[in-house]
C-alpha cells in the first residue's frame, strides 16, 4: 500500500511538471491518464482512443490504477517533452494539429500519425504524398438540390493551385446487358463508344476550384457523419459549399492535409516574401458563430423567415442559407466598425410584425437596419457577443476591399 501511494505521488508530481501539464495529444489541462508503453501523459478523451492502439499504447490513470516501479521509472525517463522530440520531430507545418475542442476523427488520426505510423519520426517518407502534383481521393459528395450523397472523384493540384471534382464514371447495367445481347462486331463497336464516352466524361470536372478563398472544415454534427468535411469557397462572390465524407477516418483526414499543403504551397507562392508559419493560421479559419435565428426583409414589414446564420470574423461577413447543407448563400451582410456605422443592439418582448421568436437583434450598416430574432435568451447573447467582437475589430485593407464589392453588388 505504501509503494502505491509512493508510486502515485511520483506520478501526480511528474504531471505538475513543465512539459507534461498539457495532453500530448490535443493540449488539454491537467491530464491525469498515461501511456505507460510510449511515456505520454494525456487526457481521458485521449486516453480512450490510445485504447484502439493497443499494439503500440497502453494507458492506465496516474490516480486510480496500480503502478509497478518500473512503469513509474519509465515515464521518469520519458514525459511529453521528450516523446515530442522522438514521435514530433518532423512534423510538416500544413498539417493539421488537432486541439481540445475538436473532432474525434482529426484526434484520432493524429494520435494514430503519430505512434502507430510513426509518421513524423524522420523514418520514412510518408508525409510526401500530400505535396506531391496532384492527390487524388474519392469521397462521398452530398448532391447540390437534395439530401443524397454521391461518390466523386476530388483531385488536388499543385501545378495550378485547384481543387478539380468529377463524377465517377462508370457502365450502368442496361448498358452491359445491350452488350451482351450483340453481335461480336457490333460489341466492339459499343464498346469503344462506351469507353469513348467514359473518358469524356471523366475528362471534364463538375468544378475547378481555386485555392485562393478555399477553406475546409470538419463539421460532423452538422452533414450528420463522423467524418463530415465542409469546403467552402467563393463563386461569383457568393459563398458555395461542398459537403463530403469518406468512410475511412485515415483517408478524410489525408484528403483535409492534402488541402492545406496546397492552400500553403499556394499563399507561399502569393507571398514569396512570407516564412509558412506566418500563413499556417490562414489554411484552416473557423466560422465564430453560427445557427439559426429569423429574419424580415428590407423594409421591415415582411414576415420573419427561419434561416441558418453563420459569422466569420477573418472576413467579417455574416452569411445566411436556407438550411444548414445548403450549397450556396442566400445573402451575405459585412460588419465593419463602430466609427463606420456599425452596431448591434438586442431587446426581448412580443413584437406586431409577427414571427415565433422574440429575443431580438438589431444590427445597424451604413446601408440598412437588420432585425433579427433568436429563439432563446442565450442565443440572443451570443450572437451578440460575437456580433460585438467583429465590431470591435479594427479593419484592414483587404476587409475595406470586401466592404466595397459587397456594397457594389447589392
Amino acid at each position: 500500500m505504501a509503494a502505491l501511494e509512493r508510486n502515485n505521488k511520483i506520478l501526480l508530481d511528474l504531471v505538475r511538471q513543465p512539459g507534461n501539464t498539457l495532453c500530448a495529444d490535443c493540449g488539454s489541462p491537467e491530464p491525469d491518464w498515461a501511456s505507460y508503453t510510449l511515456g505520454v501523459f494525456v487526457c481521458l478523451n485521449c486516453s480512450g482512443l490510445h485504447r484502439n492502439l493497443s499494439a503500440v499504447s497502453k494507458v492506465k490513470s496516474i490516480r486510480l490504477d496500480h503502478w509497478e516501479d518500473s512503469l513509474v521509472e519509465f515515464m521518469q525517463e520519458r514525459g511529453n517533452s521528450v516523446c515530442k522530440t522522438i514521435y514530433e520531430k518532423c512534423i510538416p507545418p500544413f498539417f493539421y494539429q488537432p486541439q481540445q475542442k475538436d473532432c474525434i476523427v482529426l484526434k484520432d488520426q493524429w494520435i494514430r500519425a503519430k505512434y502507430e505510423r510513426r509518421e513524423f519520426t524522420g523514418e520514412n517518407n510518408s508525409n510526401e504524398a500530400y505535396s506531391s502534383d496532384q492527390f487524388e481521393s474519392t469521397l462521398w459528395k452530398k448532391g447540390r438540390d437534395n439530401k443524397q450523397f454521391l461518390k466523386r472523384i476530388f483531385l488536388l493540384s499543385h501545378r495550378d493551385f485547384t481543387l478539380r471534382y468529377f463524377i465517377k464514371a462508370d457502365v450502368s447495367a442496361p448498358q452491359r446487358f445491350v452488350i451482351n445481347t450483340l453481335c461480336c462486331c457490333c460489341i466492339q463497336r459499343s464498346f469503344l463508344l462506351i469507353i469513348s464516352v467514359v473518358h469524356t466524361q471523366s475528362k471534364a470536372p463538375k468544378a475547378v476550384i481555386s485555392m485562393k478563398d478555399l477553406n475546409a472544415v470538419f463539421q460532423p454534427e452538422k452533414i450528420g457523419h463522423a467524418h463530415g468535411l465542409q469546403i467552402s469557397y467563393l463563386e461569383d462572390e457568393r459563398m458555395r459549399n461542398l459537403f463530403v465524407y469518406h468512410e475511412d477516418g485515415q483517408k478524410i483526414v489525408s484528403f483535409f492535409n492534402a488541402l492545406r499543403a496546397t492552400r500553403l504551397a499556394y499563399l507561399l507562392k502569393k507571398h514569396p516574401s512570407l516564412r509558412a508559419s506566418d500563413l499556417i493560421p490562414q489554411l484552416t479559419t473557423y466560422c465564430m458563430k453560427e445557427g439559426y435565428m429569423e429574419k424580415t426583409g428590407p423594409t421591415q414589414r415582411e414576415p420573419f423567415k427561419k434561416r441558418w446564420f453563420t459569422l466569420c470574423s477573418v472576413n467579417r461577413k455574416l452569411l445566411y442559407f436556407k438550411s444548414p447543407l445548403d450549397a450556396t448563400e442566400l445573402g451575405a451582410v459585412f460588419i465593419g466598425t463602430e466609427s463606420h456605422g456599425y452596431s448591434a443592439s438586442g431587446s426581448s418582448g412580443r413584437s406586431t410584425r409577427g414571427g415565433r421568436w422574440h429575443c431580438e437583434i438589431t444590427l445597424q450598416t451604413p446601408d440598412r437596419q437588420f432585425v433579427f430574432r433568436c429563439e432563446q435568451d442565450q442565443d440572443q447573447r451570443e450572437w451578440l457577443e460575437a456580433f460585438g467582437t467583429v465590431i470591435s475589430q479594427p479593419m484592414t485593407p483587404e476587409d475595406y476591399s470586401n466592404e466595397a464589392n459587397l456594397r457594389r453588388g447589392k
